[in-house]
């Protein structure tokens, strides 16, 4: 049974790396549906972090509703991991809840209103995932990622542009 610890661990590596890619690529795709340019995604894990999501200051377009895009995007990593594996890390999302929970409560000022919000906001984003081009787009991202650990922003708008262009 000890022989097994080794590669039990490699394994859930492997998972590991899968299901980050698949989130920084949620948090990527969201950001350009949003209108936010992408500087770089990565897996390479820190102290704090298993992966990043590094996006540019400024936007592509205007946006309609700044709080909510953000929100939006912070709810992307764990939508597309969930889609991939049918549940919802929430520990693993802890640093982007965090970051969902200051925005909604401070458009809606008491928690039901901000959890109200924040189921609106997971339902948009599930929505937005479960389109066909957008779930490719996540798909070729987090494809790149597992081979490259690293991709540019200039790599995501491709993949995101191949893919509004296909059929």
């Amino acid at each position: 049974m000890e022989s097994d610890k080794p590669e039990t661990a490699r394994l859930a590596d492997l998972q590991r790396r899968e299901l980050t890619a698949y989130h920084e690529a949620g948090h990527a795709l969201i950001a350009m549906v949003v209108g936010r340019s992408i500087h770089k995604v990565s897996i390479i894990p820190n102290k704090t972090r298993l992966g990043a999501c590094e996006i540019k200051k400024g936007r592509t377009q205007t946006s309609k509703d700044w709080l909510e895009d953000e929100v939006l995007i912070l709810f992307a990593g764990v939508a597309a991991e969930a889609r991939l594996t049918n549940r919802y890390d929430w520990r693993g999302a802890d640093q982007d809840l965090r970051g969902v929970r200051r925005l909604t409560l401070s458009r809606a000022g008491d928690e039901t209103r901000a959890e109200k919000l924040e189921r609106r906001l997971l339902a948009k984003v599930e929505h937005l995932l479960a389109d066909d081009k957008h779930w490719s787009v996540v798909e070729a991202l987090a494809g790149l990622l597992l081979q490259n650990e690293t991709i540019s922003g200039r790599a995501t708008i491709h993949c995101y542009n191949q893919a509004m262009q296909a059929k």
